[in-house]
């Protein structure tokens, strides 16, 4: 181990989004000795700081854990590639960069479901506490935090035009998807600085790897929590093969993720008793509500062929202009290879009966038949659109008692009829936006799903089809009151029912948030570290 001491005041599992703020807020005070475990590895990896890098990264076991989900009825029977991060950074080392706080309603859903503190207003200053915008300091932003914001450093005519389509059909153009109703079109906000990725290593662990009192080890994956009767103690993980005990004073935090996090509790005897069983594992804490409640953002991809317009797919098949991007990219930091992989946004309501937007646009000048594989050869864009407030709930589930096998991850795709009727709603949106008349002079046709599906029924196994995961796994782990059978934290993020233990990361979201799930994840960890030192002094 890099320090021959194994107790310490508080022990992080999971150096990623939220593991990493934790680290710097509860390592600030000298006299908190703070370890953090990270899985992974290091972030030592060209790819991993060149944003267009997802594109080598996804797919890749240097970097993904390469889980699979099971198959989906709602998927037409398919199992769809899980990304996560398997690196210092986590997910923000190799997700989209796009900062999205999310909408007001959303958390003041939250705080409606009787969890004091969660609302827009009460989070917002948990935001701004590490937000660093190119545009300083203003009611909504702040400059000077360790989470860079930025606009993309590239413009495509195809997406320019896309926004014009966008508002003939009533959806209008904005400049700050991040005010509290995000609806209308926008170039993304990125998390990047002079044309790199910033991840949650680079801004928050990068500047205090000196600390003498913070201990990092990678490599080193958990195999479950130690309790004394009904607290946590510690923790049993290893390393180079070899395993480890690590003692907590105060407290231990999960911020390993939607999909570990709660692994790691069932494990640990933290979860349904009767599904813990087979497993021969004794329930220290019988939470039927662990695992469960899985919510994430189903992306349909539409994609179209166009004509007489510049994609990335024509100039990635050039040689000449292949080269070009990177010389542009190494002596200016502009250029495809800054690219985000989505550009252009746009929140909209897919039928009026909605209050505020319920889809989300993903619009790329690119198109390829999945992250990993070759763009096509003729140019195209892809118009990936999501359902942001999903009525279906999967879960994750232990496939063995293995603690360094994968879980079952089944998030249960278009289960209900109002997911189904929405995709539905959703692609003859898309189609509405790429039939107005600004978009006419690229003659867009229709590629995927095919123009000749039409029908309900069509479109709904179109949906299945087209259908793929956007990266957003929540709510396994879910915030609830101490009253509520099925919930797993409090409102304070302690872990129902054992003291020293806390989950602070994605899973703890009762609801999914109207937007990418990166920035929302982060002011949780802000929050939750606040709270973790004031509850132990």
């Amino acid at each position: 181990m890099a320090d021959a001491e194994t107790t310490y005041d508080f022990i992080v599992v999971g150096a990623g989004t939220a593991g990493c703020l934790l680290a710097n807020r509860l390592s600030a005070d000298p006299n908190n000795r703070v370890l953090l475990l990270e899985a992974g590895g290091n972030d030592r990896y060209i790819w991993f700081h060149i944003p267009v890098g997802y594109l080598f990264l996804i797919g890749n076991p240097r970097a993904d854990w390469l889980f699979k989900t099971a198959p989906s009825a709602g998927l037409n029977g398919r199992s769809l590639g899980y990304p996560r991060g398997k690196v210092l950074g986590g997910c923000s080392a190799i997700n989209g960069m796009i900062y999205m706080r999310g909408q007001a309603q959303d958390y003041d859903n939250w705080a409606q479901m009787g969890l004091s503190g969660w609302g827009w207003d009460d989070v917002m200053p948990y935001f701004l506490r590490h937000e660093d915008h190119i545009g300083g300091k203003t009611a909504m932003h702040n400059a000077g935090g360790e989470w860079r914001v930025e606009p993309p450093r590239i413009n495509w005519e195809v997406l320019d035009t896309f926004r014009d389509a966008a508002a003939e059909c009533g959806i209008p153009k904005t400049e700050d998807f991040n005010l509290g109703n995000n609806e209308g079109s926008s170039y993304f906000q990125v998390n990047q600085k002079k044309g790199l990725r910033w991840s949650a290593a680079r801004g928050f662990l990068d500047p205090i790897r000196d600390r003498k009192n913070l201990t990092i080890l990678t490599g080193a994956e958990a195999e479950r929590i130690l309790f004394e009767g009904q607290r946590a103690s510690g923790l049993r993980f290893r390393q180079g093969g070899v395993m480890h005990t690590a003692t907590a004073r105060k407290r231990v935090v999960l911020a390993a993720g939607a999909i570990a996090s709660p692994k790691l509790l069932m494990l640990s005897g933290i979860g349904d008793g009767h599904k813990l069983a087979p497993f021969g594992i004794t329930p220290v804490a019988d939470r039927p509500g662990v695992g469960a409640n899985l919510q994430d953002h189903l992306q349909l991809r539409p994609i179209y062929k166009v004509e007489g317009v510049r994609t990335l797919n024509m100039d990635y098949a050039n040689l000449f202009k292949r080269a070009w991007m990177g010389v542009e990219f190494a002596l200016f930091r502009r250029g495809p290879l800054t690219m985000a992989p989505s550009q252009l946004g746009l929140f909209a309501k897919s039928a009026p009966r909605f209050e505020t937007p319920n889809v989300q646009f993903h619009v790329q000048p690119l198109s390829l038949d999945k992250f990993g594989e070759g763009l096509h050869p003729f140019p195209a864009i892809t118009a990936s659109v999501c359902n942001l407030r999903p009525t279906s709930r999967g879960e994750i589930r232990l496939e063995s008692p293995d603690p360094f096998a994968p879980p079952v991850i089944d998030p249960n795709y278009l289960s209900t009829e109002e997911d189904r009727h929405v995709a539905v709603e959703s692609i003859r949106l898309v189609r509405q936006v790429v039939s107005a008349k600004a978009l006419a002079r690229f003659k867009p046709e229709e590629y995927k799903p095919g123009a000749h599906l039409t029908s309900d029924g069509d479109l709904v196994k179109a949906a299945g089809d087209i259908g793929t995961t956007i990266f957003h796994p929540v709510g396994t782990a879910r915030m609830g009151k101490p009253t509520d059978r099925n919930a797993v934290v409090d409102e304070r993020l302690s872990v129902i029912g054992i003291e020293g233990l806390s989950v602070v990361d994605a899973s703890v979201m009762p609801t999914i948030t109207s937007g990418n799930t990166n920035s929302p994840t982060l002011m949780i960890a802000e929050k939750g570290a606040e709270m973790i030192l004031a509850d132990c002094r």
